[in-house]
């Protein structure tokens, strides 16, 4: 086995210690979920068919195929997550059974055969596809193979196509054979499914000739019938001089036969029309001439009548000038009368409002007595309810206070330990140490453990950016005393040998550990007083960052998960 990585002044852990501590990481590890490439095979580890004979211990019990993600029982047998997971889940009275020995299955003791899964994964097998694939690969590598064996059946992306065949078909099938493959219109190049194209070159394509729908021999793109329409020699038409009479509607080559050879019928029509016209202006100038002939006569009469008029309007503007005087008069005298009235209604409005105002003002300071009579009422019930809220506030305040103490109290029970040894399980590395480097929060600090049940209480620190001098290089480890029920029994100052170890977390045991001798002189390790905790001790640059996170034979970090170990020296220790 190999040693654990230590400077002056440390020691080694006993063969004792470490099966102990093995089998603690046994029980911590359980098994995770499938892999990728195990949940990938997981469908056809019945079908797989291997270059050697599958060796007895590598056939799962329950499913009987092949073992995927291996999970060890204590009794030493190898189950599939999956099937282990099962068995656990099962509702039998006395609990789950290895199907093997019928030994119980207990979880806390199952773990992960991470030795088993590497023989496992390097295992050969014939590609799926065998015998059409005579390809050999391992069992960790298959689906990679698959991914590019050419004789995997594969389902026709095209939609609509059901069709399954071998990968080294599948292309010709896409580009040449496929019912459901796309293919460009021949006229307008538009990309279309097979199965369209007859319909749209039938129905919709721009650029497709087509018979005229008058029945002309012409055939011309469907996007220039209306084009057509104007000059098609079959279509409907009206003859030209529709507007002369004439009630000739035929195709356009007929009509125009027609305008040719009714060219005398058409001038009589036209002629027709002329002369129609003609009487029409006649009877027009007519009714003008009579029109022009009774202006001139109410001209004459409206010049004598504008001669008599002059002497009237004289007398006119003599008689608006009295009257407008008279208005002015009468005008002035308006305005007095009104001024008096509003005067007289100002005195009798003036005497209204001020009667009024008196009777709202009166309301008004009984509406004011009121509500102060009701408001020093509610001022002293809200006293009497403040007095009330403090004293609540002040017990609540207290049940939190010991609910808090409470909680603390049982969280530390719940992890307690009295043998002097803490295991510590710090996750999150990379993310806490982030945080850590920008002062938030400054350190971690382990739940307490005592050296035996009326012993010495402590936690361990760690500052994973390092503190001190290993700031930014280092992690930095230490133990600190804490105040604890019965350091009035127990010998000061405290001079126990403490350990501190980065377990490996690869099984190869490579464990770095550390330890220290207590300074009597020190007052880190005097009786901590009330309600106050000692200065921590321990190493600064516990280990470099660098080979924490890249370590030569071992491993420290995994799963961005560290497990530190505190191993205090209990012999001389008296058991109260």
């Amino acid at each position: 086995m190999a040693t654990a990585d230590t400077k002056p002044g440390g020691s080694e852990e006993t063969r004792s210690d470490e099966s102990r501590m093995r089998s603690d990481e046994s029980r911590m590890r359980s098994g995770g979920p499938v892999s990728s490439w195990e949940s990938e095979l997981a469908s056809i580890q019945h079908f797989l068919k291997f270059v050697l004979t599958l060796k007895d211990e590598f056939v799962c019990p329950v499913c009987r195929g092949v073992v995927l993600n291996p999970q060890q029982n204590s009794c030493g047998h190898i189950y599939c997550y999956h099937c282990l997971q099962g068995l656990l889940d099962s509702t039998s009275p006395s609990g789950p059974l290895c199907p093997v020995d019928g030994a119980m299955i207990t979880p806390a003791e199952v773990f992960q055969d991470n030795c088993c899964k590497r023989e496992i994964s390097c295992l050969e097998v014939y590609c799926t596809n065998y015998p059409s694939c005579t390809s050999v690969v391992t069992l960790q590598h298959l689906q990679e193979h698959l991914s590019s064996c050419q004789y995997e059946q594969l389902q026709c992306t095209n939609p609509g196509c059901r069709a399954a065949l071998q990968r080294r078909h599948l292309q010709e099938h896409l580009s040449s054979t496929c019912p459901q493959r796309t293919e460009p219109c021949p006229h307008y190049q538009q990309p279309l499914r097979l199965s369209l194209v007859q319909d749209h070159l039938q129905s919709s394509c721009p650029q497709v000739e087509v018979n005229c729908p008058n029945s002309c021999s012409q055939k011309v793109p469907r996007h220039q019938l209306l084009e057509h329409q104007g000059a098609c020699p079959e279509a409907q038409v009206d003859c030209a001089y529709r507007r002369f009479g004439c009630p000739v509607q035929d195709k356009r080559s007929n009509v125009e036969l027609h305008q040719d050879a009714a060219v005398n019928h058409h001038m009589l029509l036209i002629l027709r029309s002329n002369t129609h016209l003609e009487q029409q202006v006649e009877a027009l100038q007519g009714e003008a001439l009579l029109r022009q002939q009774e202006v001139q006569t109410n001209s004459l009469l409206l010049a004598g009548l504008q001669k008599k008029m002059v002497p009237v309007q004289q007398a006119s503007s003599s008689h608006e000038h009295m009257v407008s005087a008279a208005q002015r008069t009468l005008s002035r005298q308006e305005d007095v009368l009104s001024s008096v009235q509003l005067e007289v209604q100002q005195v009798t409005r003036g005497l209204c409002s001020g009667q009024e105002e008196l009777d709202q003002l009166r309301k008004s300071l009984e509406a004011v007595i009121q509500e102060v009579s009701v408001t020093e009422a509610l001022k002293e019930h809200l006293e009497t309810l403040e007095e009330k809220l403090r004293r609540h506030a002040s017990l609540l305040q207290l049940h939190a206070t010991q609910l808090s103490r409470n909680e603390q109290h049982l969280q530390e029970l719940g992890a307690a330990s009295y043998d002097g040894k803490l295991i510590w399980k710090i996750d999150g590395f990379r993310r806490r140490r982030e945080a850590e480097a920008k002062g938030q929060p400054p350190c971690l600090t382990s739940a307490p453990f005592h050296t035996g049940r009326c012993g010495y209480k402590m936690a361990a620190k760690a500052y994973l950016n390092g503190d001190g001098e290993g700031r930014g290089t280092h992690l930095s480890l230490y133990v600190v005393l804490m105040q604890g029920d019965f350091d009035a029994l127990l010998p000061w100052p405290f001079r126990q040998n403490v350990s501190l170890s980065l377990l490996d977390q690869s099984g190869a045991r490579n464990h770095r550990s550390l330890n220290f001798r207590p300074d009597p002189a020190s007052k880190s390790f005097h009786r901590p007083a009330a309600e106050s905790v000692n200065v921590a001790s321990g190493f600064s640059c516990f280990i470099p960052l660098a080979k924490l996170e890249n370590p030569q034979n071992a491993s420290y970090l995994d799963d961005d998960t560290l497990f530190v170990k505190v191993k205090v020296d209990t012999g001389g220790l008296e058991h109260l």
